[in-house]
C-alpha cells in the first residue's frame, strides 16, 4: 500500500509543480521511512532454524505432515589403468521423478591435476569440491608442490567428517596424477575414505559395475578405456531412469587432465544398435 500511495503522490503532480515547488523535508523523510517499513515487511527471507540436523528431520520424519524426501540419482564411475585414469559420469540432475536438467557437469576440475566426481546433493559435492579446490592451492603455494591425490581426498575427509550425521549428502572420487602416478581415491559425507582401481558411485552404478567387470583389464589402450567407461555410463541410464543426458568422458594423464568427449546417450543408444 505504501508504494502504491507513492506512486499516486506523485503522478498527480505535475513537471511544473516539481519545477516550482520542492517537497519539504519532514514530508520526503515520511515516505522514506513509510518504504522502509514497507520493504523490510514484504522482502524478510524466512531462515531454517541453524540446526540442519534439526531441520531434516522435520521434514523427513514426517511428524508435521510435510512430505519432502531428498531423491537424488546418478552414475559416475573412474578406474585406473596403465595411462592414467578414466573419469566419466552422466548429466542429468532429478529428484525422485521430476528431471531438473540433461546438461550438469558432474565431473568438477579442481586444478590441472585433479579432478572430483559428483554424486548425491549437486549442491554439498560442488560446495566442498570447490572449498578443496581452495585448500590445494593454498597447500601448493605454501609448499612450491603440488599436493598429492591422497592428501587431498584426505583435506576433503577430514572436512566433511566435522559435518556427519548434519544431512550432507556425497559421495565422490577425488582422481588425479601425483609424484606416486595415477591416484583414485572414494570420499562420501561420512568421512569414508578409501581407495581401489575402479568405482562406481550413485543409482546406476551396479549396472555400470556389470559392464565394467566384464571389459576391465589394467593393460586397455586410451581408446579401449575410452570406449569401456562410455559404455558402462551408457548402459546405466538406459537402466536407470535417474541418470541420463550426455556421458562426459575425462583422462588423466601424468601431464594432466584432458576432457576426452561429449556424447548423447540418445545418439550412444542407436550408435550400439545398428553395431549389434
Amino acid at each position: 500500500m505504501a508504494a502504491r500511495s507513492l506512486a499516486n503522490y506523485y503522478r498527480n503532480r505535475s513537471a511544473i509543480d516539481f519545477m516550482k515547488t520542492s517537497p519539504k523535508r519532514s514530508e520526503d523523510e515520511m515516505i522514506e521511512n513509510e518504504l522502509k517499513a514497507h520493504l523490510s515487511k514484504e522482502l524478510s527471507f524466512q531462515l531454517p532454524p541453524t540446526d540442519p540436523q534439526t531441520f531434516l528431520k522435520s521434514i523427513n520424519e514426517r511428524e508435521n505432515g510435510v512430505k519432502i524426501q531428498f531423491l537424488h540419482g546418478t552414475t559416475t564411475l573412474a578406474f585406473k589403468f596403465q595411462n592414467g585414469v578414466i573419469v566419466a559420469a552422466d548429466s542429468r540432475a532429478s529428484m525422485g521423478s521430476y528431471i531438473g536438467s540433461q546438461t550438469v557437469k558432474k565431473v568438477i576440475e579442481i586444478n590441472p591435476y585433479l579432478l572430483g566426481t559428483m554424486a548425491g546433493g549437486a549442491a554439498d559435492c560442488s560446495f566442498w569440491e570447490r572449498v578443496l579446490a581452495e585448500r590445494c592451492r593454498v597447500y601448493e603455494l605454501r609448499n612450491k608442490e603440488r599436493i598429492s591425490v591422497a592428501a587431498a581426498s584426505k583435506l576433503l575427509a577430514n572436512m566433511v567428517y566435522y559435518y556427519k550425521g548434519m544431512g550432507l549428502s556425497m559421495g565422490t572420487m577425488i582422481c588425479g596424477w601425483d609424484k606416486r602416478g595415477p591416484g583414485l581415491y572414494y570420499v562420501d559425507s561420512d568421512g569414508t575414505r578409501m581407495t581401489n582401481y575402479m568405482f562406481s558411485v550413485g543409482s546406476g552404478s551396479t549396472y555400470a559395475y556389470g559392464v565394467l567387470d566384464s571389459g576391465y583389464r589394467h593393460d586397455l589402450q586410451d581408446e579401449e578405456a575410452y570406449s569401456l567407461a562410455r559404455k558402462a555410463i551408457y548402459h546405466a541410464t538406459h537402466r536407470d531412469a535417474y541418470s541420463g543426458g550426455s556421458v562426459n568422458l575425462y583422462h588423466v594423464r601424468e601431464t594432466g587432465w584432458i576432457k576426452v568427449s561429449q556424447d548423447d546417450v540418445f545418439k550412444l543408444h542407436y550408435q550400439y544398435k545398428d553395431s549389434q
